[in-house]
């Protein structure tokens, strides 16, 4: 089993799964504090942040404004898994809140 305990996501930068190249969120961490930005196809701009936990795990809210001018915001638990390049994927386990409620699992794939 791996360690996730060690994990210092400040500045490593990740993208959706299949997202276009331009779509990269940078993360940042103060303690267990963790942010990102990001912005690219139809997000005009979107948030994260929330916390990590010993387990590595991330709990994160997020809003995210579309190119509709729609927001949506909602909750996510990204799970660390340690790629065979070394590299880190979050699995995400999503909820979104309001008119645009559902839920769902996604990745998102570190990035240099």
């Amino acid at each position: 089993m791996t360690d996730h305990n060690g994990i210092d996501y400040n500045g490593r930068k990740f993208r959706k799964a299949g997202a276009d190249v331009d779509e990269v969120a940078v993360y940042r961490q103060d303690g267990d504090v963790v942010w990102a930005e990001f912005a690219g196809g139809e997000v005009r701009r979107g948030t994260v942040a929330g916390t990590r936990r010993e387990d590595g795990v991330l709990h994160l809210g997020y809003t995210l404004v579309l190119a509709t001018g729609e927001v949506i915001c909602g909750h996510t638990l990204n799970t660390p898994e340690v790629a065979e390049d070394g590299r880190l994927r979050l699995r995400e386990v999503w909820e979104r809140y309001g008119p645009h409620a559902a839920t769902g699992v996604s990745y998102l794939d570190e990035v240099s």
